[in-house]
């Protein structure tokens, strides 16, 4: 185990990173970050920032020496940096899970093998196979890059072969996959934390709404039925396990109008849908992800209180001005969550906030007056 005062790295530097370091310095440790950017969210508040790739050696031999363990922000970190430093270092979430994760391709593949349920999909490697796959499935369909894409990015809806040869070229001929449209009723995820003992904490099931490809809501109790709750609790559970998984997992589910679970993807790391637990539950889930890298034990995950959370892109900074936050601090019990970033970019996630309420159709109700009062 690992204690306070030790050193923590995480490599890297965006919001993800600056709330796990928010949390471990609440919890007396202290933090490095390793992040190319000359300013980020999580290096500007780190005990030290090191300024370099992912696979600068002297950096990663920095961490190396001086870090008690070691996590990540994000799933695309390289696999060498990764391996190099678990030689001397525990890496929290391992390279191998990380693998998996990162690669749709290798990640549907395990999912299925674990015996569970994805959308249908077929891999494309060539233009041979955007072929073949588009005679196969029935169009359209969605075409995604095995790796890299997130929030929408590298996804495309396909209609015809042509669609597909082009979206593939404009890939640069990555690997990707035809993904079959399914008729989807809700979107549901399931955020866990998992030590090294296997000792697992689940979190409330979230219902998420997606605007642009881009998480826009997640409703906290989701309005699921008791039979799927615990459904996607045991799928999400069995994947941490088959994966023998340590850290911050999110499982994101379609649910079909059939009401059949299909698993969408996994994110190796605290998620978007897992925001509303910095205030709504007992343990939030940067407290968890410092307690499982450091061997801890997890903390209980109990929801408070019904909440929702909305996301803030930059596109609410309009013509530069600063949105008028008054709106939101005037209901006292929602929470402002801003990431410390300096431009607002439209689609670029800026913050959060956390509705909560006595019962779900009064955070609902807030959280609608919010909205239309900043403008979003």
């Amino acid at each position: 185990m690992i204690y306070p005062g030790a050193i923590l790295a995480v490599l890297g530097g965006g919001q993800l990173g600056r709330m796990f370091t928010l949390a471990a310095h609440s919890m007396g440790y202290k933090v490095w970050v390793l992040d190319p950017a000359a300013h980020s969210p999580a290096g500007s508040i780190a005990e030290r920032h090191l300024q370099a790739t992912y696979t600068d050696k002297d950096a990663l031999a920095e961490i190396a020496a001086h870090c008690a363990a070691v996590t990540t922000e994000f799933e695309n970190v390289p696999a060498s940096s990764l391996e190099y430093l678990q030689q001397f270092i525990p890496v929290r979430p391992s390279a191998s899970a990380l693998g998996i994760t990162r690669d749709r391709i290798l990640e549907k593949t395990f999912i299925q093998q674990a015996g569970l349920l994805t959308t249908p999909f077929l891999i494309i490697t060539s233009v041979d196979d955007c072929i073949a796959a588009c005679e196969k499935m029935a169009l359209p369909a969605l075409m995604k890059t095995a790796q890299m894409g997130y929030d929408g990015k590298g996804q495309a809806l396909i209609s015809s072969t042509d669609d597909a040869l082009k979206h593939f070229e404009n890939q640069q001929n990555a690997d990707c996959i035809l993904e079959q449209i399914v008729d989807i009723k809700q979107e549901i995820s399931v955020v866990l934390a998992r030590n090294p003992e296997g000792v697992t904490q689940c979190f409330p099931v979230g219902e998420n709404i997606h605007v642009n490809g881009i998480l826009d809501t997640t409703i906290v109790p989701a309005n699921i039925n008791p039979e799927i709750e615990q459904q996607a609790i045991t799928m999400a559970i069995s994947l941490a396990t088959t994966l023998d998984y340590v850290g911050v997992l999110a499982v994101e589910f379609f649910l079909s109008q059939g009401n059949q679970l299909l698993i969408n993807e996994m994110a190796p790391r605290p998620h978007n849908s897992g925001h509303y637990t910095l205030d709504a539950c007992i343990t939030d889930q940067f407290e968890q992800q410092v307690r499982t890298l450091c061997g801890l034990q997890p903390g209980a995950a109990d929801l408070l209180k019904p909440v929702v959370m909305l996301n803030i892109l930059g596109d609410i900074w309009r013509n530069e001005m600063v949105p008028d936050w008054n709106t939101v601090y005037r209901h006292m019990a929602a929470k402002l969550h801003l990431y410390g970033k300096d431009k607002p970019l439209s689609g670029r996630k800026m913050g959060h906030i956390n509705i909560l309420s006595d019962s779900l159709s009064g955070a609902m109700e807030t959280s609608e007056q919010i909205r239309q009062q900043l403008g979003f």
